[in-house]
């Protein structure tokens, strides 16, 4: 990975692949690629800023390959997408974003691996913060937009490029490519369903977790207690809320935009103050805060560091608030993470107007009767809730399992679900729709300009009153 080498990122500004592009320019790498998204004119702001890092951008055309270099690029992309053609021909090495990832990653002196269906981002995100801010220097491989790193990085800061020995990333379930990775520390956060079956996840985690000299582990979530009790391995950390935990939290006392707990720690107590809310983001700093420990950061020093953590950008992050009515735009896509917001802003007053853009039509199919049951029974009768058709942005896929069928599921099980399929048209309804009091959630996955449509909503409501 010198500077002498060149890369190719076909769908350079995918969340995966713009940090990795990002770590390799900074190492002082050649570093070009292509993308969609440019050629559709979407998130220009996004493309011009790695510009002006030194990364040359082409046309997803194969004008951009040239013998010699590395193409990096989806193991599902077909054959005949112009880029890989060209790379086939030139003869060019041909690696996915996690191969090259888990490179670095495995040469790295101090690996640390965030894996788990949900929680990833951010516990990757509060370990590199707390390791960075402890003067380690990390390196961290994030597929979110970090805040704490903003005045470092500019506006697409998930990325981190440092000299020290801690390297941090997710990895991830969902293409089988933890396996990869050889960390000294892996962190479980949860097992859920998601992309794959249990039975599939168990085996993934499990190996990943015998591979690691120390484990942090979710000490509350069934399935990962199992996974851990079955493998018989020792070095592991165990945190959460329950008695068992060895980073326990204590004396907890949420609030709309952040908290506060103790923690019960090595035989000692600290307080401890987040700046980000919810009970699972109180389970992601204990993960971390082990991590931390894990990786030679006294307690309390991890611990006045977390509470300087901002957030990253579309984790419950809050985009404005204009008459009275409050814009948060989140990540959630799956089950477990759609939970965790919609009970986070439960615990306080004010209806919700939901809107969620499913991420695919493929997700639909293996958890649409899970999400349905999740938003029948976690919304009240007065939220409403709006789906649209499922992010596409071309090629082959099965649509068997739409945004249609979901609504019809959610109202069997006893909810309630209006489906429209434009997005524009969402956005009117939420703006005719929002009252003072009111929160407007926003929530989805692999798309950057849910980012654009929330902060428009607030212009909206703004000029509306």
């Amino acid at each position: 990975m010198t500077k002498d080498n060149s890369y190719f990122f076909c769908g350079i500004g995918g969340s995966g692949m713009l940090p990795l592009a990002t770590i390799l320019r900074a190492k002082g790498a050649n570093v070009a690629g292509s993308d969609r998204a440019l050629d559709q004119g979407r998130s220009e702001d996004k493309f011009e800023w790695l510009r002006a890092r030194g990364i040359t951008l082409f046309a997803q055309d194969g004008s951009g390959l040239a013998e010699g270099q590395t193409l990096i690029a989806s193991a599902a992309i077909e054959d005949t997408v112009p880029d890989i053609a060209a790379a086939k021909r030139l003869g060019c090495e041909r690696l996915t974003r996690a191969q090259l990832l888990a490179r670095l990653f495995n040469a790295a002196e101090l690996p640390i691996a965030v894996g788990g269906t949900s929680g990833k981002s951010t516990v990757t995100g509060m370990t590199g913060w707390i390791l960075a801010d402890c003067d380690r220097d990390p390196t961290v491989m994030n597929g979110a937009v970090m805040k704490n790193f903003l005045g470092e990085e500019g506006g697409f800061a998930s990325a981190r490029v440092g000299a020290g020995a801690p390297f941090v990333s997710e990895v991830d379930e969902s293409d089988g490519s933890i396996a990869l990775f050889d960390p000294y520390i892996a962190v479980l956060t949860n097992i859920s369903l998601d992309h794959k079956s249990m039975d599939e996840l168990r085996d993934l985690f499990g190996e990943f977790a015998r591979r690691a000299t120390h484990v942090i582990s979710n000490a509350d979530d069934r399935e990962s207690a199992a996974l851990i009790d079955g493998l018989q391995i020792t070095g592991v950390t165990g945190f959460g809320f329950s008695d068992g935990a060895n980073f326990r939290a204590v004396e907890v006392e949420e609030q709309p935009l952040g908290s506060r707990f103790t923690l019960d720690a090595r035989g000692k107590r600290y307080p401890v103050t987040l700046q980000v809310p919810g009970r699972h983001n109180i389970a992601n700093a204990l993960a971390a805060l082990a991590a931390a420990e894990a990786a030679g950061v006294p307690i309390e020093d991890a611990v006045a560091a977390i509470g300087r953590f901002e957030g990253l950008r579309r984790r419950f992050d809050v985009v404005g608030t204009a008459g009275g009515v409050t814009v948060i735009d989140d990540f959630g896509h799956n089950p477990e993470k759609i939970l965790a917001t919609l009970r986070t802003l439960k615990a306080f007053p004010g209806r919700l107007l939901v809107f969620f853009q499913p991420h695919g039509y493929g997700p639909l199919r293996v958890m649409g009767d899970d999400l349905a049951a999740m938003f029948a029974t976690e919304l009240h009768a007065d939220d409403r809730l709006f789906l649209c058709d499922p992010v596409y942005f071309g090629g082959t896929t099965d649509r068997s399992v739409s945004s249609v069928e979901i609504v019809g599921r959610i109202e069997e099980a006893g909810g309630t679900a209006d489906y429209v399929a434009e997005r524009q048209e969402v956005g009117e309804r939420l703006v005719q729709l929002a009252e003072n009091g009111d929160r407007i959630v926003i929530m989805g996955a692999r798309d950057d300009t849910l980012i654009d449509f929330a902060q428009d909503l607030i212009r909206r409501i703004e000029a509306r009153d």
